[in-house]
């Protein structure tokens, strides 16, 4: 692609739509269309709809594909069966473990041969040095892969309407397909008279589906469902309703939470951190060794959840104090539309962690109250 800033299939329709277009990793995207509080209300209260066609999509086929994805990711995928995602880290061996990005890897379908179709999610930030890592270690046969971002588009419907307004959209077979997936799983479907892969996936801590179609099908797809729920409060949202929604959720952000010399287990990652094959033999995946030295000897900050006193936002880079000293870093904050006071993730001491201790962020060289909180901010139901 040209050195210029990349756009979604769906830019036109930001454009004449009010969007606030802004400059994120290459891509012209809107961070909000009027505010960025409504959004997120409506998105927690109702449903969101959001553009994440930044993301980078790719395809891996080929009869060795899963096994070959066994060996580079941090996550199994070896058992995986037709119809299931999971949320994994990409690594290198440099300087023993190198995070180049967290993505979501699914096992879409089995072609006619019965060989596995594979697919994962990749940051947009990532993207190139994912797919030139991946490249660099494919294999001589049996394994291809192919960048599929540019021709296809991706959309996220997420709230508590999101699913029945999605569905509305589909035959009745798809319908109840979609309807009767569970977290973390997926089908091949029609949404709005176009074919899509759609995953019960998402970044907001809400229920909801993310859906993958041709480019050339993305604007009208995104019309249909957004027309379809006006009537039910349904708001367009930018970037940044997303990232309030995700801060709630807990969720972490690669280049915040989440950067290359992290440690999983110390920021809450272990679950996409799978040490030992289904029969307990240890895995061997790029890092694999440095990973379960971080398991046996924990060491360094730890991950945690902080309640501001205010609506003062902390911001990544504030300090984080106990009785004066430095004891962490923020890592992510916002005001939570949600809660109604100022939130933020932060990595800090292992002493000062627990739940309910008192600490301080230092905003701008005033000291503001905080206390360690559980995470996530705000689970739904």
């Amino acid at each position: 692609m040209p050195d210029e800033q990349l756009r979604t299939p769906l830019h036109p329709w930001h454009e004449s739509h009010g969007g606030r277009m802004v400059d994120f990793a290459g891509w012209s995207m809107p961070v909000q269309y009027a505010s960025i509080v409504d959004e997120h209300v409506a998105t927690r209260t109702a449903a969101g709809l959001f553009d994440v066609s930044h993301m980078g999509r790719l395809a891996i086929d080929g009869a060795g594909s899963q096994a070959w994805l066994e060996s580079l990711l941090t996550r199994r995928v070896a058992d995986m069966p037709v119809g299931r995602a999971r949320y994994t880290l990409v690594t290198s061996d440099e300087a023993g473990a190198a995070i180049l990005d967290d993505a979501l890897v699914t096992r879409e379908a089995d072609a006619a041969d019965g060989s596995p179709r594979m697919s994962m999610v990749v940051n947009a930030s990532n993207r190139e040095r994912v797919v030139a890592w991946l490249r660099s270690r494919l294999p001589a046969a049996g394994a291809t892969l192919v960048d599929r971002t540019f021709d296809t588009a991706m959309i996220a419907v997420q709230g508590p309407r999101a699913v029945p307004l999605v569905t509305g959209l589909c035959p009745p077979a798809d319908a109840a397909r979609i309807a009767a997936l569970k977290n973390y799983t997926a089908c091949a479907a029609t949404v709005a008279g176009a074919a899509a892969a759609v995953s019960r996936t998402g970044y907001t801590g809400e229920d909801g589906v993310e859906i993958v179609v041709a480019a050339t099908d993305a604007e009208r797809v995104w019309a249909a469902i957004h027309d379809a729920g006006a009537a039910v409060g349904l708001k367009a949202c930018g970037l940044g309703a997303r990232d309030t929604l995700r801060l709630e959720a807990g969720m972490p952000l690669y280049g915040h939470e989440l950067v290359a010399t992290s440690d999983p287990f110390a920021i809450g990652l272990e679950l996409a951190v799978t040490l030992d094959d289904a029969a307990g033999r240890p895995r061997n995946f790029p890092g694999a060794a440095a990973f379960r030295d971080l398991r046996d000897r924990p060491r360094g900050r730890v991950r945690v959840g902080l309640a501001l006193d205010s609506k003062r936002s902390a911001r990544e880079g504030h300090p984080v104090a106990r009785d004066g000293a430095e004891v962490g870093l923020v890592t992510s904050g916002s005001y939570s539309p949600t809660l109604g006071h100022a939130i933020a993730m932060a990595l800090v001491d292992r002493d000062a962690a627990a739940p309910d201790t008192p600490l301080e962020v230092v905003i701008r060289d005033a000291r503001q109250p905080a206390r360690v909180v559980p995470l996530p901010f705000h689970r739904r139901g």
